[in-house]
């Protein structure tokens, strides 16, 4: 039963996040420090469509156009989302 709470609430938080990015990004970021610490805490891991919108260095929220650069690397065939915070780059199998 809590897991399934958990779940919703990690669901709500980057709903919201997606609404403030761009105008209050430290908002934003908070709400991904909160999903987080409820995945922790429960035990309840963060969707994977969800987690590549987080950065894995800096935990900040990742919206291309706003918070990250998003590149196609076709000889090695994957997606690169390079984060504005901290430069890490991300790489997702296509």
């Amino acid at each position: 039963m809590a897991k399934n709470i958990a779940e919703e609430r990690i669901q709500r938080l980057f709903t919201l996040a997606e609404k403030r990015i761009g105008e209050e990004d430290d908002l934003a970021d908070r709400y991904m420090e909160l999903a987080r610490k409820i995945g922790m805490t429960e035990e309840v891991p963060i969707p994977s469509g969800l987690r590549k919108r987080i950065c894995s260095n800096c935990y900040k929220y990742l919206r291309p156009g706003y918070s990250c650069d998003v590149k196609l690397n076709s000889e090695e065939k994957n997606v690169e989302y390079k984060c504005r915070e901290c430069g890490n780059i991300d790489r997702y199998g296509y």
